[in-house]
C-alpha cells in the first residue's frame, strides 16, 4: 500500500505513526520547521493509545506533492488544516490523475464541512472520501503527536455515493496501528454532529478566552450556544441534511448531559490558533453556516455575528 500524506499536525503524525507502524510505505508532506524536526526526529506518537517510534531514516518527508517522485497512490490524505485546501487542491492538479490509481481514493482528514468542492477540479466525486474525528490529539513538538481523549473511532465515508470498500486495506492498517477507524454509509449524519459541536463551542471559547467548561458555567454563555445550536438545526433542516437528533431541544440534552463535560479542559482550535496568531478555521465551521443560511434563507444572526467577531478578530493580529 503506497500512502500520500498532506499535513505533519497532531492528526496527521498521528495517522502516519499508525501507518509506519504497518510498514506502510508512506510519503509526508510538511513544510518549515515542521519538516526539519522531523527530518532530524522521526515521528513519535504517545498519549492514551499505544507509542511509536519512527526513527528519521525511515521518514519520506517532502515539501510539495511532486517531489515525491511517485504515482499511483492508493490514498491521499489530506491533514492539513482547511485555510490549506485551494493551494493542496492546485498542488494536486498540477500532478495530474496519474498521482492516484485508478482504485485509489483522497480522505479529507479536516474540520468543517464543503471542503470536498476544492477538489472537484483535480478527482472524480467517487474518489473524495470525508473522515470525522471524536479524538483528541496535541503536538507538544513538531514531531509528536499525543492522543488525549477518544470518543469513537475515526469515522470515514462518502458524500458521494463512492465504494466504502475502497477504505478497508486503509482501515485495516489504521486498526493494526491502533488508531481505531471504521467506515460509515451515514457520513453526512456524523459530520453535522461535529458540527454542531464545534459551532457551538469552538468559536465562541475562542472570543472569550476560555476553555469548552468555562462555557458550561455561564448562563449568559449557555443562552449564546442554546441559540447558535437552533439556528444550525433550522439550516440543516432546510437544507435537507440530518442528523441522529431529531430536533434542537433533543440535541440540547444530550449535548449538556453527555457530549460537553467529558471536554471541559479542552481549548479550542480557533482559540489556539488565534494565539498563535495565524488564519483559523471559521470559514470552514461558523462561515459555512452563514452561507447556507443565505442560500436556503434562513436567519442565523448568532453564527454571522460569531463568525464576524472572529474574522475581525484575526484581521486586527
Amino acid at each position: 500500500m503506497k500512502v500520500l500524506l498532506i499535513g505533519s499536525g497532531a492528526v496527521g503524525l498521528a495517522i502516519g505513526a499508525a501507518l509506519y507502524d504497518g510498514n506502510i510505505d508512506v510519503d509526508i508532506i510538511a513544510r518549515g520547521n515542521t519538516r526539519e524536526s522531523i527530518i532530524k526526529n522521526g515521528i513519535i506518537r504517545r498519549g492514551i493509545f499505544k507509542t511509536i517510534t519512527v526513527p528519521a531514516e525511515r521518514v519520506r518527508v517532502f515539501e510539495t506533492p511532486n517531489q515525491t517522485g511517485n504515482s499511483g497512490y492508493d490514498y491521499i490524505l489530506v491533514c492539513a488544516k482547511t485555510t490549506g485546501n485551494p493551494e493542496i487542491a492546485a498542488e494536486l492538479a498540477k500532478c495530474g490523475q496519474g498521482l492516484l490509481n485508478d482504485q485509489g481514493g483522497l480522505i479529507l482528514c479536516q474540520n468543517g464541512f464543503r471542503n470536498e468542492q476544492y477538489y472537484f477540479s483535480c478527482l472524480d466525486k467517487q474518489k473524495i472520501y470525508t473522515a470525522s474525528f471524536a479524538i483528541g490529539f496535541k503536538r507538544p513538538e513538531p514531531y509528536i503527536s499525543e492522543v488525549t481523549v477518544f470518543s469513537s473511532p475515526i469515522t470515514i465515508g462518502s458524500l458521494f455515493d463512492g465504494d466504502l470498500g475502497t477504505l478497508n486495506p486503509l482501515i485495516e492498517a489504521l486498526e493494526n496501528g491502533d488508531l481505531p477507524a471504521k467506515s460509515s454509509t451515514e457520513i453526512a449524519k456524523t459530520l453535522w454532529a461535529k458540527m454542531l459541536y464545534n459551532c457551538a463551542l469552538n468559536p465562541l471559547s475562542a472570543v472569550l478566552h476560555v476553555a469548552y467548561g468555562g462555557l458550561a458555567q455561564s448562563q449568559d454563555a449557555v443562552l449564546i450556544m442554546n441559540q447558535l445550536i437552533e439556528e444550525i438545526f433550522a439550516v440543516i433542516q432546510a437544507a435537507g441534511y440530518s442528523t441522529f437528533w431529531p430536533d434542537a431541544a433533543v440535541y440540547k440534552k444530550a449535548f449538556y448531559e453527555k457530549i460537553l463535560p467529558p471536554t471541559y479542559q479542552h481549548r479550542s482550535s480557533t482559540l489556539q490558533d488565534m494565539e498563535r496568531r495565524i488564519k483559523t478555521e471559521i470559514d470552514s465551521l461558523s462561515g459555512v453556516i452563514v452561507e447556507l443560511g443565505r442560500e436556503y434563507q434562513v436567519g442565523v444572526p448568532y453564527n454571522t455575528m460569531i463568525y464576524h467577531m472572529i474574522k475581525t478578530m484575526e484581521s486586527l493580529y
